[in-house]
């Protein structure tokens, strides 16, 4: 495939080397060549398959949009702007293309997803949770997309008993620690998930672009993971 990965921090050089060794041709555009979208049109996309996006906050929603004008698939590893999912949803459907997002792309924190669905039972039996999110001090968000998909995913499995609160820390190096401690009066759960690395995130990423080759409409990663 051709793919056009926007975003030259940690993850997405990360992708980019993954993606290489997958034998994909691979383009790279930051923050300067992409100023304002602008190496989303329809021209510059001419001869790229996908485009994987992980870059800010602040400007994924417009690259969104110049991707689905370009009638162009995305892979959106981008956080922070989930509240705008129904739109999102509505133009990439309208659109014709394909789009699949994900707070996170590592199997291992998908799998976490499924234990601390079971673990959720506790809160129907009297116990309190609280979740607890780490990540580098240059993180954007918080709390990070992973700790919001974590919280509701244990609410909806514990038809919604109870509340867990998220605590998110800020510092260093910390590629990505999320944990959830389950408490009652007589003893305490402790559930973890600690990356130690990013190439978890990026090799799921290049997983999930070959995935949606030739698909149309709008997909989360911890919907599809299985099928990659």
């Amino acid at each position: 495939m051709h793919v056009l990965i926007l975003g030259r921090g940690r993850v997405g050089s990360l992708v980019a080397e993954v993606a290489g060794g997958r034998q994909h041709h691979i383009r790279i555009a930051g923050a300067a060549e992409n100023a304002a979208s602008a190496a989303l049109t329809a021209d510059k996309l001419h001869d790229v398959d996908v485009v994987i996006d992980f870059t800010a906050p602040h400007c994924v929603l417009a690259n969104i949009e110049a991707c689905v004008r370009a009638g162009k698939n995305m892979v959106v590893g981008t956080t922070g702007w989930h509240s705008e999912l129904a739109r999102v949803r509505q133009q990439v459907e309208q659109g014709g293309t394909g789009l699949l997002h994900g707070s996170n792309f590592s199997i291992g924190i998908n799998l976490f997803y499924d234990v601390a669905r079971a673990a959720a039972a506790a809160l129907q039996h009297g116990y309190s949770g609280q979740i607890f999110e780490r990540h580098h001090a240059q993180k954007k968000d918080a709390p990070s997309g992973t700790a919001i998909v974590l919280q509701q995913a244990m609410r909806d499995a514990s038809s919604k008993h109870g509340e867990l609160e998220i605590t998110s820390f800020r510092e260093g190096d910390v590629v990505g620690m999320h944990e959830v401690v389950l408490e009652s009066s007589a003893d305490r759960i402790y559930l973890c998930h600690d990356a130690k690395s990013r190439h978890g995130f990026a090799e799921g990423a290049v997983r999930a672009a070959e995935w949606l080759a030739g698909k149309k409409g709008f997909y989360d990663f911890k919907d599809v993971w299985r099928d990659l």
